[in-house]
């Protein structure tokens, strides 16, 4: 599997014939320097962990260059849908749906998830949560991104029931737990990780500019932190 950060929460996963964009924030995305056609291009499908504008991003514009299936809660797939989306596969927390080479479960993270009109009127995005992409593949690794989180406890039956190789871990505060708690719910839940991964941080003046207190944090751990560089791809 090849891994591509574009920043903050966006990630590309290649493996098989997919192309996977998860919260695929690059307009206007501060972090990220790169062209938002190129970084999309031959996608297949885009995941969404909750509703906020920094993690829906362009999937709209996506799967409509592209054709990719927007995999979603229920309610993000109706919001999107209204503005002309029309490749979807709506879900909610606990569900997993097939998706070809891959399945997706939504899982529990504690956030919330809505959008703000240009009426300054909230609407709710429905429940914000993880998301778990298990190849069926057995040679590729199955891969948890914790959406924006606090850390909670049943992490823990989330590493029993996935067993997942690769953590996408929020660290920057404020929005989302802090690189110590990432650290933690990696190391007490989690022990199937072998590659932690920080994300949601450095994109905002008010977020943790850096992921070093979680590199710090899981010093002596089990699994290895990789820190991508942006646009750059890695191999897990």
């Amino acid at each position: 599997m090849k891994l591509t950060w574009f920043g903050h929460s966006a990630y590309r996963l290649e493996f098989g014939k997919s192309v996977v964009l998860i919260d695929p924030f690059l307009t206007g995305n501060p972090s990220f320097k790169g062209d938002a056609e190129q970084a999309s291009a031959g996608a297949t499908h885009v995941l969404i962990t909750h509703g906020h504008a920094d993690h829906v991003g362009d999937a709209l514009a996506i799967s409509q260059r592209t054709g990719a299936k927007v995999v979603a809660n229920y309610e993000i797939c109706m919001w999107l849908a209204r503005q002309g989306l029309k490749a979807m596969d709506p879900m909610n927390t606990g569900g997993t749906t097939d998706q070809g080479e891959f399945s997706v479960t939504l899982t529990i993270a504690f956030h919330s998830s809505s959008v703000m009109d240009e009426n300054g009127v909230t609407q709710d995005l429905g429940l914000p949560g993880g998301i778990v992409v298990t190849p069926k593949d057995a040679a590729e690794p199955t891969v948890y991104h914790m959406g924006d989180t606090e850390i909670f406890s049943d992490m823990a039956l989330i590493g029993e029931l996935h067993a997942p190789k690769v953590a996408i871990v929020p660290v920057g505060d404020r929005f989302t737990m802090d690189g110590k708690r990432g650290a933690l719910a990696v190391r007490r839940f989690l022990p199937s990780v072998t590659t932690a991964i920080p994300c949601h941080w450095g994109t905002f003046p008010i977020i943790a500019p850096t992921p070093d207190a979680f590199v710090q944090a899981m010093e002596g751990a089990t699994a290895k932190v990789v820190v991508p560089e942006k646009g750059n791809t890695v191999t897990l």
